[in-house]
């Protein structure tokens, strides 16, 4: 039985004092939650006060992106190593946002998977497809190119140090969700891609997250789909009630 896995992405939100707010009232509302792993991913610049919240919690953290590298002469980018300093578990890669405004290729976001284990630290890989993708039916074609190029040369000795997320770009921001059924469609490949490359009892144990306009009103009915392990949790994530709820999707 894989654990349920939800992670709050905050994009770039939330000055010092209102990321400081928003993760003290995430704790107080999850306290002792056990039944699902929580991720808390800020802004880099508030990355080291939230660590200080969540500290003894249940609740992990992780950053947004890292470098490639683990130092050198890349201004303004930030190294796996230095996540580690603030002390981040989880780290989000290939986020749609990055691909699309900031040219990230499968090579490269190849390259800090790989950095990121390196480190060990757990990435949050992200694969989706794009409306005029999904409507001209090449949702399956887009996704196996993803995962096949990012996880190229990539072995998982652990399912639990690598989260796989569906983020299907037509529905992040947009308030669209997918379907409960085209979700799991989606999932259910994703697993049997990854039982091609690492065998059905890695692939079964990997945990495969949805996000697209993720919210309290949604988040039961797609965790009761079968290979639907977590959210990635975009807009709803920035408010402390909204975010509990959706943890706490059992009730």
């Amino acid at each position: 039985m894989r654990k349920p896995i939800i992670a709050g992405n905050w994009k770039m939100y939330k000055t010092l004092a209102e990321a400081k707010e928003l993760a003290a009232g995430i704790v107080i509302n999850v306290k002792k939650h056990v039944g699902t792993d929580v991720i808390l991913c800020p802004p880099f610049t508030v990355l080291a006060a939230v660590s200080e919240i969540v500290k003894n919690t249940v609740i992990e953290l992780g950053a947004q992106n890292c470098h490639f590298q683990e130092k050198g002469a890349f201004t303004g980018e930030v190294s796996p190593k230095f996540l580690l300093d603030f002390g981040c578990k989880y780290v989000i890669i290939g986020h749609s946002e990055r691909r699309q405004y900031f040219g990230e290729d499968d090579a490269l976001i190849n390259r800090k998977l790989k950095a990121a284990m390196g480190f060990g630290l757990y990435p949050i890989f992200c694969i989706g497809e794009t409306l005029d993708q999904r409507n001209q039916k090449q949702t399956f074609d887009i996704l196996k190119g993803q995962v096949l190029k990012g996880l190229e040369g990539i072995s998982l000795s652990d399912p639990l140090k690598m989260v796989l997320a569906y983020e299907p770009v037509w529905a992040i921001g947009t308030g669209v969700t997918a379907t409960k059924e085209q979700a799991q469609e989606v999932h259910q490949y994703l697993r049997s891609l990854l039982s091609g490359l690492w065998g059905p009892d890695t692939a079964g144990q990997v945990r495969i997250q949805y996000g697209g306009s993720v919210k309290p009103e949604n988040i039961a009915e797609l965790m009761d789909q079968p290979d639907i392990d977590g959210a990635l949790v975009g807009g709803a994530s920035l408010d402390p009630e909204s975010f509990s709820r959706i943890i706490k999707f059992k009730g």
